[in-house]
C-alpha cells in the first residue's frame, strides 16, 4: 500500500507535502533531489530502508529534523495506527 502525498505549498522557494501512511503503507523507494526538514504530526515509529540496511526511528509529534539532498530511502509506517508528517523542502 502507498502512502498518499497531500501538496500544500509549491513555489520557487520550497515544496510543502503533508504525507498520510495508513498502517503498513510506504514511500517507495525514492531520492531526495532537494535538502529538506520533516515535521512530525503524529508520534510514533517509521521504519526506513536504506542503502546501509533497514532501521526504525521514533519520531515525536512537532519534533522536527532535517536531511541533505541526495537521501535514499523507502518509509513505512511501523505503527497500527495512521502516520503523517509534513515535508519542506528546499530549492
Amino acid at each position: 500500500m502507498k502512502a498518499t502525498s497531500h501538496p500544500h505549498v509549491e513555489n520557487d522557494r520550497v515544496i510543502v507535502t503533508e504525507w498520510r501512511f495508513q498502517p503498513g503503507a510506504e514511500t517507495g523507494h525514492h531520492v531526495h533531489a532537494h535538502d529538506y526538514v520533516v515535521v512530525p504530526l503524529t508520534t510514533g515509529k517509521l521504519r526506513l530502508e536504506e542503502p546501509e540496511g533497514v532501521r526504525e526511528v521514533q519520531l515525536l509529534t512537532g519534533v522536527s529534523y532535517s536531511r541533505p539532498k541526495g537521501v535514499a530511502h523507502n518509509v513505512i509506517n511501523a505503527n497500527a495506527f495512521e502516520f503523517r508528517f509534513v515535508e519542506i523542502e528546499l530549492k
